[in-house]
């Protein structure tokens, strides 16, 4: 080797040395810090439009929050909902995919606003879904512009009525409209208790009594059966036979309220409801407990009454009817009135 090939030897570096290092796993769990896909976390928002360049006002339409006084101020009915801090699973669609976004890699205690266009909010303003219809579709009560009404099945809002015909938007009633969402995360949620109240309140829009405990459980359950021919029987089968054993059941128990029992949405999904809580929280089985309250006296006295009636059985009391000549019997009207009214004195 000459010289010069030794000098261009020494210039150029190791091919293992010029490799990238390879990624630590310290180095791959910080990528991963903060809040990830399916945890739950208790947040606090609101979601309001975004005014126009040639709008006069400062702040757009409240469309949805979780604080009282701005729903109050808002005008919002505070009586038909809880405005208080809701707890989502991230990455369930539960908020907006821009929302969702922003709150991964966060931790809690951080805050912040999401701008959601409208194609991603509630979608633009379709020209195709505002129609004339014949205004006798229409309740007559609801033929008036502004009017939410259901016409073959489509929601909708009246925009003009004239004559027999009204024209009915049946767009979102946010199409079109830009969301502003201002967020605070308040913590993390691990306890399974929470998180079931957290699932429930975003179901039905309320939060029951509920608590989770192991039970023991006895139930029946098929084991093998010994036996001197290779535990087979003639088929080939292996022969089993039932038999009672105690095992744990992780149990949610639900203290049902009427409000619950009424609810719509309860009513024709509690079992894909109860279901999708199990697979989330790794539950056994969920028990939903109804309490009746009594009538207290009201019932004791019809059971009285019933009970004075029921002594006799209909037979005897024919017989007995049988036995009676009413010419015989003597009916004075006024004594009857008399001993009435004595009776009330006494009292």
């Amino acid at each position: 080797m000459t010289d010069d090939q030794q000098a261009e030897s020494v210039d150029e570096p190791d091919a293992a040395e010029t490799e990238e290092p390879e990624a630590t796993d310290t180095e791959e769990v910080e990528e991963e810090s903060g809040l990830q896909q399916g945890d739950f976390v208790r947040i606090a928002y609101t979601m309001r439009t975004i005014p126009d360049d040639d709008d006069d006002e400062e702040e757009g339409m409240v469309v949805d929050t979780t604080d009282p006084e701005v729903a109050e101020e808002a005008d919002i009915d505070t009586d038909e909902y809880e405005f208080e801090p809701r707890i989502i699973i991230l990455g369930e669609g539960h908020v907006f995919e821009a929302v969702d976004e922003a709150l991964v890699g966060s931790e809690a205690g951080d805050s912040g606003t999401v701008t959601i266009p409208a194609a991603e909010a509630f979608g633009e303003v379709d020209e195709d879904e505002i129609r004339t219809v014949s205004a006798s579709k229409i309740d007559e009560d609801d033929r008036y512009p502004g009017a939410q009404v259901q016409i073959d099945g489509e929601q909708g809002r009246i925009e003009t009525i004239i004559g027999g015909r009204a024209r009915v938007n049946f767009n979102h009633p946010l199409a079109g409209e830009d969301l502003e969402y201002e967020y605070e995360i308040l913590e993390v949620v691990d306890d399974r208790t929470e998180q079931a109240k957290g699932l429930f309140g975003l179901y039905l829009q309320q939060t029951p009594d509920l608590w989770i405990q192991t039970d023991e459980v006895e139930e029946e359950v098929e084991v093998e059966v010994e036996s001197d021919d290779d535990d087979e029987d003639e088929d080939g089968e292996t022969e089993t036979e039932t038999e009672t054993k105690t095992v744990e059941k992780e149990t949610l128990y639900i203290e049902a309220t009427p409000q619950m029992t009424m609810n719509q949405q309860w009513l024709f999904s509690k079992q894909q409801i109860a279901q999708d809580v199990m697979n989330r929280l790794d539950l056994d089985r969920v028990i939903v407990q109804e309490t009746i309250d009594g009538m207290g006296g009201m019932m004791g006295g019809m059971g009285g009454m019933m009970g004075g009636m029921g002594g006799a059985a209909p037979e005897d009391l024919e017989e007995a009817m049988d036995d009676v000549d009413l010419d015989d019997v003597d009916v004075d009207a006024d004594e009857i009135a008399e001993e009435l009214d004595a009776d009330l004195d006494e009292e």
